[in-house]
């Protein structure tokens, strides 16, 4: 049986794509850049706020100065409005209860910067007692990079074997690979399944119920 799961956070148990696209086209508006449909966000998040600004730009203003400038108006309004329209995925909350019971850690690794993982995770999961929430921190490098899940290792220490990373990108893939970690790639979040497969996910989830056989 494993002993820790480690979530990623967007995408994976939480849908944050509305606040997401909310706060880059506040950002983009107040910088006067034109804005897009919600719908096209799930192809641009993934890698972090600056990539995320980055991808949301014309490609003729992907400079350095402007995607700092319009970054600062994100986390502006993100700050503030970063649990105004998001939801746990159907399943998650009762997934997280069953882990505890199983007596099963959790912990959450998000390319997302560290302030807002703390804020929403304890707004959405205050009964969970987490072994580490780790968000992206300067310095450190991001997914599909290992190091935060080694930090995670290093808050709580696990065996690898121990431990199923559970994701909804490629980018969550290659993460768990490279931390030589099982993985779970999930089909209920930003990216489809076709990309679960091709960066060769350990196994698919369609459900949260069915990240319980998987233990």
């Amino acid at each position: 049986m494993k002993k820790l799961v480690i979530f990623d956070l967007d995408g994976t148990l939480l849908n944050t794509i509305a606040d997401l696209a909310a706060a880059t086209n506040f950002a983009l508006e107040a910088c006067g850049f034109p804005t897009h449909t919600p719908s096209i966000y799930p192809t641009l998040v993934g890698n972090g706020v600056t990539k995320l600004i980055e991808r949301a730009l014309p490609a003729e203003h992907r400079d350095e100065a402007t995607i700092e400038t319009v970054r600062r108006r994100f986390m502006e309004y993100y700050d503030n409005h970063c649990c105004d329209l998001t939801v746990p995925y159907p399943g998650i909350t009762e997934l997280l209860q069953t882990l505890a019971q199983r007596g099963i850690d959790v912990a959450v690794a998000s390319n997302k910067y560290q302030a807002a993982v703390e804020r929403i995770v304890s707004h959405y999961f205050p009964d969970v007692k987490w072994a580490a929430v780790e968000g992206h921190r300067e310095g450190v490098p991001s997914k599909p990079d290992p190091s935060i899940v080694f930090g995670i290792l290093a808050i709580h220490p696990t065996p690898k074997a121990d431990v199923l990373y559970v994701g909804d990108s490629g980018v969550d893939i290659d993460t768990a690979h490279r931390a030589c970690v099982d993985c779970v790639g999930v089909t209920w979040g930003f990216r489809p399944e076709s990309e679960l497969k091709a960066h060769y996910a350990d196994n698919i989830a369609e459900t949260p119920t069915d990240i319980l056989a998987l233990l």
